[in-house]
């Protein structure tokens, strides 16, 4: 039998974390009932680990004992790191051991999966540098910050590379875990597990859920000002050239800063602003999509769908039968 880790960090702590741990656990022992319950072998031994005999959660109101700690695990099939608190700079000193253990795990053959910001304490480890990972989309700008190396899919809801998992945010945990069980399971306790959780099977991206907000505490003034030019005349014909030399920078020069500053190139970043105000019109009025797409300042239809697609994985159309909250659709 295999045995799965779910890690109980002791600091940095939120109530996201508790939610990963008890439902990776219920979920993974779940699965194990069903395959008793079909004549088949329990896949995991599935046991929750930390480096203190109690942890406490949302200001000591909640608690989760271990049933070990790490120390006492010396090779592990599969670890399981929950959601951590989104206001990351730096690892703590009470989950460095944490730190130091899923690496030489994972060194042993142990394959590892992030929930959510959980991606924080995995990328402590130096494990996803070059790899791909995917975050809550609200902490991308300080996730790319601080681990620049990481090659980061924000826009993804799972990513499986190397035997390291990531996933995006906030409850999308569940689509992780479910993308697990299939994987060390079958489709059927999978299927079965998603049916019991009520959890949608092959979810794939967490586009439709972003909520694009500039990201201007890069301290790069000049950036921060033609953000802010983009932010308020984006309807309007933005020439990038005209845009560089308005703040008297070279293109190629202005460019560069812009990627390094936001992480999108200035057509980027104004496709991003145009498409985030066509989601709002999309989402509070009635308004055709023709009349919301000429308000953002787009007068081709197929470029206009093309790019909306791109970002928010949905067409125009499918994103208003969504998100509409006037229910009625034009």
């Amino acid at each position: 039998m295999k045995h799965l880790t779910i890690l109980v960090p002791d600091a940095q702590t939120g109530p996201n974390t508790l939610s990963c741990i008890i439902g990776a656990y219920h979920i993974f022992t779940e699965a194990n009932n069903y395959q008793l319950r079909n004549g088949k072998k329990a896949i995991f031994t599935v046991e929750m680990a930390g480096v203190s005999k109690q942890s406490n959660f949302v200001n000591g109101l909640l608690a989760v004992m271990p049933q070990k700690d790490i120390s006492s695990i010396h090779q592990t099939n599969l670890i399981v790191i929950p959601a951590i608190v989104a206001a990351f700079k730096e690892i703590q000193a009470e989950n460095i051991p944490l730190v130091d253990w899923i690496s030489a795990q994972y060194k042993k053959g142990a394959e590892v999966a992030s929930m959510c910001t959980g991606a924080y304490i995995l990328a402590s480890t130096g494990l996803l540098d070059k790899k791909s990972c995917s975050i809550h989309w609200n902490s991308a700008a300080n996730f790319k910050t601080l681990f620049p190396k990481v090659n980061l899919k924000a826009e993804k809801l799972i990513t499986d590379e190397y035997g390291i998992y990531t996933n995006g945010g906030g409850y999308s945990f569940l689509n992780l875990i479910i993308y697990l069980v299939e994987k060390y399971y079958d489709r059927p306790t999978a299927i079965y597990c998603s049916k019991i959780f009520q959890i949608d099977i092959d979810r794939q991206a967490q586009s439709d859920f972003v909520i694009f907000s500039g990201q201007k505490s890069h301290g790069d003034e000049v950036i921060v000002k033609a953000q802010e030019y983009i932010e308020k005349n984006f309807s309007e014909r933005i020439s990038m050239d005209d845009l560089s030399k308005r703040f008297t920078t070279g293109r190629r020069n202005f460019d560069r800063r812009f990627v390094k500053a936001t992480g999108n190139t200035p057509v980027e970043y104004l496709q991003r602003v145009k498409i985030e105000s066509a989601k709002k019109e999309l989402e509070t009025s009635r308004k055709t999509i023709n009349e919301v797409m000429y308000e953002v300042g787009y007068s081709d239809v197929k470029a206009f769908r093309e790019v909306f697609r791109k970002i928010t994985g949905l067409s125009p159309l499918a994103y208003k039968h969504k998100y509409n909250k006037l229910g009625s659709v034009a």
